[in-house]
């Protein structure tokens, strides 16, 4: 039941397209995996074997940690409507910070909003499909609001506390930034 690609068609950049949410796994060369939901408007497709996503401040920075470490990084995509479908990107990942030369390529590709952090790129190795019928129907509703507005709350100065605090090293001890 599952197909392997070397690249996204446009049947693959079709279904990412419509989709709320996404997962991100990485795990270190040594320590824990991760594995974490993503949201709010945040994948992009660059080309048929690049994909990017923007990165929010959050309770941990381990995928920057992780891809500092060892560079795998899965993307996986579930449908929840009617059409049963999981697809999942396998690659390379990278961070780019703000104030870089590709974090400002690419942030052309978003609205600016409070809170970002980073914005990773994958290069695709390959991907697969899968058929998702156990994957329950679920409607989508709406954006939560809470992170624009966790982020207001603090302000510029806060973040970057907050940042420094939490974001700087993985819950492993790995380095997280250069």
């Amino acid at each position: 039941m599952a197909d392997f690609f070397d690249a996204l068609e446009q049947k693959h950049i079709d279904f990412i397209n419509v989709q709320q949410m996404f997962f991100v796994a990485t795990a270190p060369k040594n320590g824990r995996l991760n594995l974490s939901p993503k949201g709010l408007d945040s994948f992009r497709i660059i080309s048929p074997t690049e994909v990017a996503y923007l990165d929010y401040v959050g309770s941990g920075n381990e995928t920057a940690a992780h891809l500092l470490d060892d560079g795998r990084i899965t993307i996986m995509f579930n449908s929840y409507s009617r059409n049963a479908l999981i697809m999942k990107l396998y690659g390379m990942g990278q961070s780019h910070a703000p104030g870089s030369a590709r974090f400002d390529e690419l942030m052309t590709l978003y609205k600016d909003a409070p809170g970002i952090r980073q914005i990773f790129t994958i290069k695709i190795d390959n991907l697969q499909t899968s058929c998702g019928y156990g994957v329950p129907l679920y409607e989508f509703v709406e954006e939560r609001k809470t992170l624009t507005k966790w982020c207001d709350k603090k302000g510029e100065q806060g973040l970057k506390e907050y940042f420094a605090e939490k974001n700087m090293v993985s819950i492993d001890g790995l380095p997280a930034v250069k």
